[in-house]
């Protein structure tokens, strides 16, 4: 064989091993970049069942609370506005995060004041309807709670992989961006105060 052979195909063989490396990572930031969009529609997905769930609640309490219009009004106005906060997978930054939660947790908020309404009538609490809402509205809250901590999970996945030599080049040059998480919400590391 000839020198020059020999030097084509050391390089030839060199590319090649290059273009497998490269590719690999390549496609394995695609893979965990729609891990990070499967998981934030799964987040979604659970915010809409407690949705969903907030006009049945409602209805119940009404046929008991009526003269609590103003409660009422207070939960189904949150609920508009935490159901039209919609993020696109794209574009999760961190201060669009920080939106969707200021709404979701105005929907707590509203939700808890209901609460608070619904100790008044023991005929409500009483309800089988209105414990079962109840019941279904609580699991509804741990799946979020749960929904979250994964979409935490895959997106540190996904940035410390983009961020590590040499993916960070290759994030760079073809638009892989960090995601920003969940963060409790301020001053949830202040234990409540209890006076009696």
């Amino acid at each position: 064989m000839k020198k020059s052979t020999i030097i084509w195909i050391v390089v030839g063989l060199v590319v090649l091993l290059l273009f497998v490396g490269f590719k690999g990572t390549y496609n394995r930031m695609v893979n965990m970049e729609e891990a990070v969009t499967a998981q934030w529609s799964q987040v979604e997905n659970v915010y809409q069942r407690r949705a969903d769930l907030i006009p049945n609640l409602v209805n119940t309490v009404k046929g008991y609370a009526a003269h609590e219009q103003e409660t009422l009004e207070a939960v189904i106005n949150a609920r508009s506005k935490a159901t039209g906060v919609n993020l696109n997978a794209e574009n999760l930054d961190e201060n669009s995060i920080q939106q969707f939660e200021q709404a979701q947790a105005g929907l707590t908020s509203a939700l808890s004041r209901l609460m608070v309404v619904v100790e008044r009538y023991p005929d409500l609490k009483a309800n089988q309807n209105f414990r079962d809402l109840q019941v279904q509205l609580e699991g509804t809250e741990n799946r979020i709670t749960n929904e979250r901590r994964k979409f935490n999970e895959v997106t540190q996945a996904y940035n410390t992989f983009i961020r590590n030599f040499p993916q960070t080049i290759y994030a760079r040059i073809f638009g892989f961006n960090r995601k920003a998480y969940f963060e409790a919400a301020e001053g949830a590391d202040v234990a409540p105060t209890v006076e009696f």
